[in-house]
């Protein structure tokens, strides 16, 4: 009604928060049954623990993000490239040390390389670190991340903090 009244006398207000309001109409239903009134009450009620263990997942993944940060911080942007040309050999990272995969014959370790999966899944940055841990935590192509993790140069072997991972994400979240 308020919007109508607006609209007509022609205020210069903008109405778009106040139509955004109209969402909250059938919330006048629960009024009139009363046990959707428990389950919404429920429902409430549940929201404080949920949100407590939502903060402590995003804790988690935030720590192995910034562990992932540590150790893997621009090791996703080289890979083989043919020897005199600008054209990637493979479509996996590469290291020039001894743990991490060597290119073959032809072809040369190189950056600039976009990355896998188009350069989202890396450890270059914190919203990426955590978009990548977020991933393997959900156990949606973490074995390619992996395998990733293990082609670069490490110091430190990749196993330890994927399987740690896992079973926190797994197990625990």
């Amino acid at each position: 009604v308020l919007t109508g009244i607006l609209a007509t006398v022609g205020a210069d207000f903008d109405l778009r928060t106040l139509r955004a309001v109209r969402v909250l109409r059938p919330l006048k239903l629960v009024s009139g049954i009363p046990s959707l009134q428990v389950v919404l009450k429920s429902i409430m009620k549940a929201m404080v623990p949920l949100l407590q263990i939502g903060l402590l997942l995003f804790f988690a993944i935030l720590m192995f993000a910034i562990i992932g940060l540590d150790f893997y911080m621009g090791r996703f942007h080289q890979t083989c490239f043919w020897v005199g040309t600008d054209e990637p050999a493979a479509d996996f990272p590469c290291g020039l040390e001894a743990p991490a995969r060597i290119c073959g014959n032809g072809t040369v370790c190189r950056e600039y390389w976009l990355g896998p999966n188009f350069g989202i899944t890396n450890f270059d940055n914190i919203l990426f670190a955590i978009l990548t841990v977020f991933q393997c935590i959900t156990m949606e192509g973490w074995v390619d991340i992996l395998y990733n993790v293990s082609s670069s140069a490490l110091t430190v072997s990749p196993d330890t903090r994927d399987v740690l991972n896992q079973m926190f994400g797994r197990f625990f979240c």
